[in-house]
Order: structure tokens, then sequence, then C-alpha cells
């Protein structure tokens, strides 16, 4: 039985991915992923039109499995506080896994931190609406008061994009006693706010 259009397509994806990941995306040519791939390039160029576009579609790839990740958790039954809290390490620790997943791909994600952002759009903006769907029902439960959950979800996804770097490269904390620690004084921070004297 032949192998349908979208599961080609994954396959070429996963083993471009695989390859960008050991090689590098520069080092990495459309006749390497042919190759590895046991595809003809005349079937990797059915579906893509160039090294990009497949670089692409791997990032895309690797957002849309933390997306469904991300929903796991916003859809689970706890109170929103530690729906929240679960929520947001939760995004860390992924984003941190899928960069370090992915080997000499970390090194691209950190140089080419704007293109990544670009194909991110899509992502953050189901990312904010998921934060904002935590933050009104902690609202409707009593357990959050605030004015604007949606402008709240926006600055909190922002937040969570500027830790990424620090995170993944261990500022945020490396042992367990520094992780509870920092986790604590995050906590405080997001629940607590800034307290003017």
């Amino acid at each position: 039985m032949p192998m349908t259009v979208s599961k080609t397509r994954e396959m070429l994806v996963d083993v471009a991915r695989q390859l960008f990941a050991r090689m590098g995306v520069d080092n990495t040519t459309m006749n390497d992923i042919a190759q590895a791939s046991k595809k003809g390039r005349r079937t990797l160029y059915t579906y893509f039109k160039s090294k990009n576009e497949i670089y692409l579609a791997v990032v895309e790839s690797e957002l849309d499995q933390l997306y469904k990740m991300l929903q796991d958790v916003a859809e689970k039954d706890l109170p929103a506080d530690e729906k929240l809290m679960t929520f947001l390490y939760a995004r860390l620790d992924a984003v941190k896994a899928l960069v370090f997943r992915n080997g000499t791909l970390r090194a691209t994600f950190f140089r080419d931190i704007w293109r990544v952002e670009k194909i991110r759009k899509n992502f953050d903006i189901r990312e904010t609406e998921m934060i904002h769907g935590i933050l009104d029902a902690g609202v409707k439960e009593g357990i959050f008061d605030m004015p604007d959950t949606e402008i709240t979800a926006i600055v909190l996804h922002h937040a969570l994009k500027g830790l990424e770097v620090p995170y993944i490269r261990g500022i945020m904390g490396d042992n367990i006693s520094q992780r509870i620690k920092r986790r604590d004084n995050v906590m405080n921070l997001i629940f607590n706010g800034i307290k003017i004297k």
C-alpha cells in the first residue's frame, strides 16, 4: 500500500529535522534529505521547493507538537493558579527540550531568531489564547482578580518568550533547589506583582 501524501511529507520533514540537528541547516543539502529519506530528489521537490521551505516545515512541525502538549496542560482539571504555573513551566521545559533535541539546529535557532519569529506568529496567537482561557477560568472560579485578562495574557506570553533563552541556557536555575526558590519567586511575581511601599 503506497504512503499517503501527508505521511510522505511528514516523513520528509522528520528526516530533514534529524539531518539539520546532526549536520546543521547550512551543511545539509536537498540531496542529503532525498538520500536519507530513500526518496528521489523529484519526490522531495514535489513537496518542497527549497531547503528554506523544508526548514520552515520542520520548525512548524516542532511548534505543532509544542502546541499539542500545551493544549493537554490547558485542558487539565486543575485550579487556575496551579494550571497557570504548570503551563508556564511545562512550556519553558518543552521549548528547552525542543531546542536541545535538535542539536546543531540549536545554533540556527539562536542565530536566526527573526526567521523563527516569523514562523512562530500563528503559534504565539494560539498560545496567548490558551493563557487567556486559563486566566478567564481563574476569574470565573474566583481565584484571580484582574481587570483585563486579555492584556494580562499578552503580557504573560511575551514574558515567557523573553525567558526562553535564559531558561534554555540555565540562567533560571540549574539545580533543583535553585529551581524551587526561583519558581516560588516567579509565582510571587505573577500572583502578587511588584508592590509599591
